[in-house]
């Protein structure tokens, strides 16, 4: 569905936004350093207060019961959130800070957020407009430098609240990190519901922390394994439907989807090109899987290996030249690489164990993977196959699948004793956990890029 969004970046545009929004431009700041993030003791100590944004009306919205007023506390809510979920921030929100006034969001009161022992000051404003849409500014300070080091503002409609939340979020996190944003993006994933022998599986998506979930299908077929396109629009999935496996690309904005294949075949896990040109998917021919190649557009599939076995699971790196895929060729499960178009085969895990779902990087450097070696657990490894890593711990993680700046990976986890599933986050460290919430149980998360 389309709404109404205008965004303006902080570091070029945002000053000319921020004035016609109605908070005066300050002078760019000079360039800092920004904060290490492979070192954690200066993570550790790092403290952002997040008031809630003042207004310059009460004026009742869409975007809650209580007006513009609340929709400020929401605001710097879900900005606390973001950044204190991530596992790198130790925010305070609004509820444990005073509102500042409207004009003090330019012009902080420095002395007293030194005094409370904050090191960085996050201040916004929320607008309501004649039109009828909001305004929502966005200033991060250091306060120890009394100094404003970014900011932004945004248009959008009652109802995107949220997302300007997320934006800020991500200007402050991209400020402080030098990495790339990636808290205003959607999930998709499987919602599963029903007694074991008759399971109901729907696509469903959720923004990426939780909020806005909604049923893209009824569940009289079986949905699996869904993937967003590059351009954010669509969603690649394979649907069962009385035993007969199809590939459908559902179109998110019209509500309605296309049949890209289908076959009597055994059909899994389909995955976008980064051209957007491309499915990849495995079936299973006779006893013998293999990975195969169909335009979005559907017609002939070209099929890409032709080993004996099982070859499963295949992810483009970044830039579309070569596969990674899983394959049991070698006698037990293990990662192989290969060019897209088949040929230079090559097994790249030699670590203890066997594994499977391998999923490429959005930047390209890294590999994520199931780990199994008794239990199931998320792993990373480079693009060669060295430096394995174990990011999990749980009795069986699996299924990983990137955020968009590549800092994070979600996965879904088993519960052992129950059978329940649900979506987890870890962080490249392995040092932070966190449960999504869903309304039901979870598998096949797919994260997709960041928001226009």
């Amino acid at each position: 569905m389309k709404t109404a969004w205008t965004f303006a970046f902080a570091l070029i545009a945002a000053p000319a936004l921020a004035q016609q929004a109605g908070a005066p431009a300050s002078p760019a700041p000079a360039a800092e350093e920004a904060i290490d993030v492979t070192d954690d003791a200066a993570w550790a100590d790092l403290g952002i207060a997040i008031p809630a944004f003042p207004t310059n009306a009460d004026i009742p919205t869409q975007a809650s019961s209580g007006g513009t007023e609340a929709t400020g506390r929401a605001l710097a809510q879900v900005i606390t959130d973001d950044l204190k979920n991530n596992g790198l921030f130790k925010p305070t929100g609004p509820g444990a800070l005073p509102r500042p006034t409207f004009a003090q969001v330019t012009a902080p009161d420095f002395p007293t957020w030194k005094g409370q022992g904050a090191e960085m000051l996050v201040h916004g404003f929320v607008r309501a407009n004649g039109d009828g849409n909001l305004t929502v500014g966005c200033y991060l300070y250091d306060v120890a430098l009394s100094q404003q080091l970014v900011k932004g503002a945004w248009v959008v409609g009652p109802g995107e609240w949220r997302r300007a939340a997320h934006k800020c979020a991500d200007l402050v996190y991209s400020r402080l990190s030098g990495e790339s944003p990636f808290f205003d993006s959607r999930i998709a994933y499987i919602a599963e519901t029903g007694p074991k022998d008759r399971r109901k599986k729907q696509l469903a998506i959720m923004d990426s922390d939780g909020a806005n979930h909604r049923f893209l299908t009824s569940g009289q077929a079986i949905a699996l394994t869904p993937r967003y396109s590059p351009d954010y629009k669509q969603i690649v999935y394979l649907s069962y439907l009385n035993g007969a496996p199809r590939i459908y690309i559902y179109d998110t904005e019209r509500g309605t989807q296309k049949l890209v294949t289908q076959s009597k075949n055994p059909t899994f896990a389909p995955r976008w090109s980064p051209d957007g040109k491309w499915i990849l998917y495995s079936m299973a021919v006779a006893g013998n899987t293999d990975i195969y190649r169909v335009s979005v557009n559907g017609g002939e599939s070209k099929r890409l290996t032709d080993s004996p076995g099982i070859d499963v699971g295949g992810s483009y790196s970044p830039d579309g030249s070569k596969i990674v895929f899983e394959s049991d060729r070698s006698g037990g499960q293990q990662v192989y690489v290969m060019n897209a178009d088949g040929t230079d085969q090559k097994r790249i895990s030699f670590f203890g164990g066997r594994a499977a779902t391998p999923e490429w990087s959005p930047r390209g450097d890294q590999i994520a993977f199931t780990h199994i070696a008794g239990d199931f657990h998320i792993g990373v490894m480079n693009a060669s196959g060295g430096g394995m890593k174990t990011l999990t711990g749980g009795w069986q993680d699996e299924a990983p699948t990137w955020a968009p700046n590549g800092r994070v990976i979600q996965f879904f986890r088993t519960e052992k004793n129950t059978g329940r599933s649900a979506l987890w986050q870890v962080d490249l460290t392995g040092k932070n956990e966190r449960r999504l919430p869903t309304p039901v149980d979870a598998s096949d998360p797919a994260w997709g890029p960041v928001l226009p």
